[in-house]
């Protein structure tokens, strides 16, 4: 038995069964490529699920950790700190924003959100019915805030009713929107880019459209870059591309590259009119070690020129996958945003993204049929054609 069966056996005795984990134990990373116990590499086009931003073994964050570890990991929040002050200075100026609340996670920073919303509503009038229109095919979350505003009935059918007074509209259609919305609607939620939905960006007419429903009526706009910021999409936050500046934002993943840790943003004018000591809360959110990560995170950000790599680097991929499309009758469409692309098969994916592992490639499916590339934003022309290699000869056997 080898290192990897062995710790594989050991976790499935003592884990709880919710992932159908792949058959694969990552020991650790160098750059864009992550290393098994028995030593086998493999290039990462998954990053940990758009997490690991800036690659692995990075000494200069790494450092940065290990400093504050020497320094000290937590205060709670009712103190200051150092990091968590700098840090949030740093992502109101980068995000356009003007109040930031530190999370741990991406869900928490949704929950965040949606309190922000009904409290803001209820604050101009006091009442328990406010409503929140979300989208179709969204994924926001597993917390139960988080799933009542997921788009996918699969995921929410076990552990009703949620929050109630959810309306679903078809992200792309401005006027199923503006139909659901009555004197009770306090906001609306979408990602910027669907990302487990199966990669789909906003229609900058429908952004615009929704945008501009939200200002009529007094609703707020929140939207989720928990996935697709970050410079994922070639801009730091993805709604940077449409003009089209949100009241809400949720962030997460690629904020900390790996250390746990999300935040929700929000105007002045909502911080105003919305929480206040004693509506919300975190025991571990903002605390030093992870504001010290976020502050490395932005820092390296802006000094290596990373949203300017992803563009520069984009028409190569899209390139790369634009070519398997063409070559293969099979490849039904690529669609994406930066290094947020997906290919949709006519078939289902789970068999490629295995033969993939067995030759050195990491992907990751967003739905049945389609495969979601979001490598490391490091990654150089020469890994965008080793991927292309790999799924080349993957697709000449499938």
């Amino acid at each position: 038995m080898s290192k990897s069966e062995e710790y594989m056996k050991l976790g499935d005795q003592y884990l709880l069964h919710t992932y159908n984990r792949y058959p694969i134990v990552l020991e650790r990373g160098d750059g864009a490529y992550l290393y098994d116990s028995d030593g086998k590499s493999y290039l990462d086009f998954f990053a940990g699920i758009a997490v690991f931003a800036l690659g692995y073994n990075n000494k200069e964050f790494n450092d940065a950790l290990k400093r504050q570890i020497d320094e000290i990991l937590h205060t709670s929040n009712l103190f200051y700190n150092k990091p968590a002050v700098f840090a949030a200075e740093k992502l109101c100026k980068l995000s356009g924003m003007d109040r930031v609340f530190f999370t741990n996670s991406g869900t928490e920073a949704i929950e965040g959100a949606i309190k922000t919303a009904l409290k803001y509503a209820y604050t101009r009038e006091p009442a328990s019915d406010y409503e929140i229109i979300a989208m179709e095919h969204s994924f926001h979350g597993r917390s139960m805030g988080a799933l009542s505003v997921t788009g996918n009935a699969h995921y929410r059918e076990a552990f009703g009713p949620g929050i109630g007074n959810i309306r679903f509209a078809s992200y792309n259609d401005p006027e199923s929107v503006r139909v659901l919305v009555n004197q009770k609607t306090c906001a609306v939620i979408l990602e910027t880019v669907q990302g487990e939905g199966g990669v789909y960006p906003a229609k900058e007419e429908f952004l615009k459209e929704v945008r501009k429903i939200c200002d009529e009526n007094d609703i707020l706009l929140i939207l989720d870059e928990i996935q697709c910021g970050m410079g994922r999409t070639g801009t730091l936050f993805a709604w940077e591309k449409y003009g089209v500046k949100p009241d809400v934002i949720t962030m997460a993943k690629a904020l900390g590259c790996g250390v746990p840790v999300g935040a929700f943003a929000m105007s002045e004018k909502v911080a105003e009119k919305s929480l206040v000591p004693g509506d919300h809360g975190t025991t571990y959110g903002g605390n030093p070690f992870a504001c010290a990560a976020v502050l490395e995170v932005l820092r390296q950000f802006e000094e290596r020129g990373i949203v300017d790599h992803v563009k520069k680097l984009t028409p190569a991929l899209e390139a790369a996958l634009d070519g398997l499309k063409d070559k293969y009758g099979f490849v039904k469409e690529r669609r994406g945003s930066g290094f947020l692309q997906a290919l949709e098969l006519d078939r289902p994916v789970k068999d490629v993204i295995l033969a993939c592992q067995k030759e050195g490639l990491l992907l990751i499916s967003a739905g049945a049929n389609v495969l979601r590339l979001v490598p490391p934003l490091i990654i150089e022309e020469e890994q965008i054609t080793e991927m292309k290699n790999i799924l080349d000869k993957v697709f000449s056997r499938t």
